[in-house]
């Protein structure tokens, strides 16, 4: 069966057409990602703009899955959808303009198809894992290991939100460091409980600023793998330091990262840096897979 699943995120809508085969197996027909930022004018309304690209993407992704000739179509609401005060409105328009009709899910089912997605692209299970992706409205944690999950949750801790929230100045300021982490520590706390109760040092993390690492911290002595990428951590502090103290025009002309993702990539950097003090992360593992192919093999 050929289905297209399109998954739209606070910062980004992603389009995913893919043949699936009766042993859950996925073969990519086409892929594509576009960056409307629903957020931009700030995530309790979204902005006319904002509005208007996000239908514009809706368009035109209906005309690549007809063009395609998907059997199923499914459109995952998210973050940013599941808050914003005309978010029905949108859904109401995208129907009418584009022919999508949108699910909107809970944090915690996105939590359940991101790891379904994530496992799909992983070797088995060697140890115990901490799934990590980081979307614009929300970041999902979930830990799992060869029995199964043991927890998962959902976190108003999108980059979208952090930027909003902190990032003020122009490259950030120690004060609004302090804030930001300061936030992060009341908002994970139920993180902290979980991984006392099940350590992991190990994190998989999905989609995003992932992404980025990806290009600049693979390990080229790991053993190749198609859907998933191991990174070598050594040289993660010099990146974060390159990063975070940068302006937004030094960050737009680094090698790797795209325009789309350097306003918001000082708070990501930090978000991961948090996240790797508060479990002790020693491996770093980027999955291919997240929420789309979740919900092609639900």
């Amino acid at each position: 069966m050929r289905k297209a699943v399109i998954d739209l995120g606070t910062n980004t809508f992603h389009l995913l057409i893919a043949d699936v085969g009766a042993d859950g197996q996925l073969t990519e027909v086409y892929r594509e990602r576009q960056f409307v930022k629903l957020a931009s004018a700030g995530i309790a309304t979204i902005g006319e703009a904002p509005f208007a690209r996000g239908l514009a993407a809706l368009r035109h992704y209906r005309k690549q899955i007809d063009a395609h000739a998907a059997d199923t179509v499914q459109a995952i609401g998210t973050a940013a959808l599941r808050t914003a005060s005309n978010g029905h409105e949108f859904l109401q328009r995208a129907q009418e303009e584009a022919g999508i009709a949108i699910q909107l899910i809970s944090g915690d089912e996105e939590a359940r198809l991101i790891t379904q997605g994530v496992l799909l692209a992983l070797p088995p299970l060697e140890d115990r894992i901490l799934i990590m992706d980081i979307g614009g409205g929300s970041t999902e944690f979930i830990i799992a290991d060869q029995q199964g999950v043991h927890w998962r949750q959902s976190f108003p801790i999108g980059v979208s939100v952090l930027f909003t929230g902190f990032h003020h100045s122009d490259p950030i300021t120690t004060a609004e460091v302090t804030a930001l982490e300061h936030h992060l520590q009341q908002q994970l706390t139920p993180l902290a409980a979980a991984l006392q109760q099940w350590p992991t040092h190990h994190l998989v993390g999905a989609a995003g600023t992932f992404d980025v690492l990806a290009e600049a911290l693979r390990d080229p002595m790991a053993r190749p793998h198609p859907t998933s990428h191991a990174l070598t951590l050594q040289e993660f502090p010099a990146l974060f330091q390159k990063i975070t103290s940068a302006t937004f025009a030094e960050r737009l002309a680094m090698q790797g990262i795209p325009e789309q993702r350097a306003d918001m990539i000082v708070v990501a950097m930090y978000l991961l840096r948090f996240v790797f003090r508060l479990a002790g992360i020693q491996r770093v593992t980027v999955s291919d897979y997240a929420l789309k192919e979740g919900v092609m093999t639900a």
